[in-house]
């Protein structure tokens, strides 16, 4: 009974490809093994590899030919046989004067150096030999293709790596593709160059893929950093990579990243076919013009769509955590998208659970590197750590609220759409040593769920016109993608009473200082400025931060109530008098510090915590900050 199966592309191919050998083989002289007549072939959707590969390199028919016989050596043992008892080479047995003799329609012009074969390396001749004596091979990826498997060639895997498409999107970055898909189709120019630049790396190569995807091809991308240096390695690399823009067929994504396009950089853009994406983070040379577009992380009303999306009909639920995470973070669609998923696989858990892995999961990948310019501070202070008067701690409860509540009162009032300059949350704490500045950054932190970063501002300021700039920039930068709460320790060595220009070191002073300040007023997190003397900060500077909050020296009231809170829980004490020891005119770090040094005194004697050992821990902390302790101050402790 007759089979009804039809034959597969692939069996379909490999069985052409042998009656292709075939052919050749009574070409040379040989006699083909039939062991049955050919098939009656059914046409199949897909044309065969060789054809494919000919129509896509423009290849002849003697060009074809050749191609096979190289093939076919590899392949046949009957054909590799016959070669080489023609021209007595064993181990490559084609040579061009072989297939000039034997293949239809010969000429010289098949092997010249920027013919199809040649050029997209297709076949490759071996160096020492005369032109028609030169054995000739062909390359284990042809040789693949031919047989039906197509993939990178294995020179290239290591340069790069292929981009998927991206399962979720931001609206303009979605809007830009559909653009660029009907710009760049297979009938633009073969020269065409695609220039994508801003802060979001992921969504410039999210659109790329989107793109290529949806014009046929895949994409691959290159970082500058991986690319190969000028000579062989860059000849090598522009030519594989040109065959493999056809035969797979792809587009390539040149990533500059932050790096400055460089010479090599530059050359090995220019030889590259197109069309071409190139992504950097800042806006390429005026030369470089034709076609740039603007891609950032979307801004938090595009974060909540993507967010709303990712979770699906967990989003309803989540809907407080979705509006504080859109705020608090500014995250790639690709990012977005599996911390999605991770909680879609688990939305049977409670709201607070999800709320927590959520947030958790965001801070971890929004983590930035600074650990040169900045130390980072794990925050655990609570609210009931802090002891201010009233009103200073009403308005670092309401720096939180306004932290808290940003989507609402700028995304749905409206607040953003006049602009998102001086919407950042910025505030200045001024006070002196030891009055809460960096714990009431601490609390702050806890309370919002946050990392806090300190940087000192004194190591960051150089006396080299434009590196404070930079170094601030790398800060602002590295910092940007959220979950951050940034104190600026020392704000004196750069906000010092600048306003007026004497000199050109006024005048880079002052730009040094408008360059925090604007960076301080568009960052998504809260960024917050210390000093020790809130008299040598210019008002004007002053007027652009959304707080400041004066840190007093704590009254009588205030340190005992330090003192009646300074000890954990465990810690054994015995008879101490919060309100004799309110009487040691000292700041809440200073109390800190003897509160601390008395235990280890208390520890070391096995006893609990007593009056005499605050005694002699006050008096050590006297002697480091050069105060001396008056006889009131400690009149009763013992």
């Amino acid at each position: 009974m007759k089979s009804e199966t039809r034959m597969s592309w692939s069996d379909w191919n490999q069985a052409l490809l042998v009656l292709e050998f075939s052919s050749l083989l009574e070409r040379l002289g040989g006699h083909a093994r039939r062991k049955d007549p050919e098939p009656a072939w059914e046409p199949m959707e897909q044309p065969p590899a060789i054809d494919v590969l000919c129509a896509t390199f423009g290849l002849d028919r003697f060009e074809r030919e050749l191609l096979l016989l190289c093939a076919g050596v590899e392949m046949d043992s009957g054909l590799a046989e016959q070669c080489q008892q023609l021209t007595g080479n064993q181990r490559h047995p084609v040579t061009f004067g072989l297939a000039l003799g034997a293949l239809p329609e010969p000429h010289w012009n098949a092997l010249a150096p920027g013919s199809p074969l040649r050029r997209y390396r297709l076949v490759e001749m071996d160096g020492g030999h005369g032109f028609a004596t030169a054995p000739l091979r062909i390359p284990e990826r042809i040789l693949h293709y031919l047989a039906g498997l197509n993939s990178i060639d294995t020179r290239l895997q290591p340069l790069l790596h292929e981009a998927p498409k991206p399962s979720l999107m931001a609206r303009e970055h979605w809007e830009l593709s559909e653009h660029l898909i009907g710009a760049y189709s297979e009938s633009s120019s073969p020269d065409a160059r695609v220039y994508l630049f801003g802060d979001d790396v992921l969504g410039q190569e999210g659109i790329s893929a989107r793109t290529a995807h949806r014009l046929g091809r895949s994409l691959y991308v290159l970082r500058v950093e991986e690319a190969p240096a000028p000579g062989a390695d860059m000849d090598q690399f522009v030519a594989l990579w040109s065959r493999e823009a056809l035969l797979l067929p792809a587009y390539l994504l040149l990533e500059y990243g932050s790096t400055a396009p460089g010479a090599a950089a530059r050359q090995l853009e220019r030889r590259l076919p197109g069309p071409l994406f190139i992504a950097s983070r800042d806006p390429l040379p005026a030369d470089r013009l034709v076609d740039q577009y603007e891609i950032n992380k979307p801004e938090p009303l595009g974060q909540r769509e993507l967010w709303e999306e990712s979770l699906g009909s967990s989003a309803e639920k989540l809907s407080t955590t979705v509006d504080q995470l859109s705020e608090q973070f500014r995250l790639s669609a690709e990012t977005i998208a599996p911390l999605g998923a991770v909680v879609m696989r688990s939305k049977s858990d409670p709201p607070q659970r999800l709320t927590h892995r959520l947030w958790e999961a965001c801070r971890a990948v929004s983590r930035p590197q600074l650990e040169s310019l900045a130390e980072r501070i794990v925050p655990m202070a609570q609210w009931s750590d802090l002891i201010l008067p009233p009103l200073q701690m009403q308005m670092l409860r309401q720096l939180a609220a306004q932290s808290r509540h940003r989507m609402t009162v700028f995304e749905r009032w409206g607040f953003a759409a006049k602009g998102r300059r001086g919407l950042g949350l910025s505030a200045l704490f001024a006070g002196p040593s030891g009055t809460g500045k960096t714990l009431a950054a601490e609390v702050l932190a806890t309370d919002l769920g946050l990392d806090l970063y300190r940087i000192d501002l004194s190591a960051v300021v150089s006396k080299y016109i434009g590196e404070t700039e930079k170094n601030l920039a790398q800060v602002f930068d590295a910092a940007e993608t959220g979950g951050v709460l940034l104190v600026f320790d020392e704000a004196d060595a750069i906000f010092g009473k600048r306003g007026e220009v004497k000199d050109s070191h006024d005048r880079y002073a002052n730009i040094e200082v408008g360059y925090l300040l604007q960076r301080m007023e568009s960052f998504q997190g809260i960024a917050i400025l210390t000093t020790n003397t809130k008299s040598v900060l210019d008002r004007a500077f002053q007027r652009r931060l959304r707080f400041t909050i004066d840190f007093q020296f704590p009254g009588t009231a205030e340190r005992e109530a330090i003192w009646r809170r300074v000890f954990p829980e465990a810690v054994p004490t015995d008879g101490l008098k919060p309100a004799l020891l309110a009487n040691l005119n000292m700041a809440g770090g200073s109390i800190r510090n003897i509160a601390l040094n008395a235990a280890f005194l208390a520890a070391e004697q096995h006893q609990p915590v007593a009056m005499g050992h605050l005694l002699v821990a006050a008096q050590l902390e006297a002697v480091k900050v050069e105060r001396p302790i008056a006889d009131a101050e400690i009149r009763g402790w013992v």
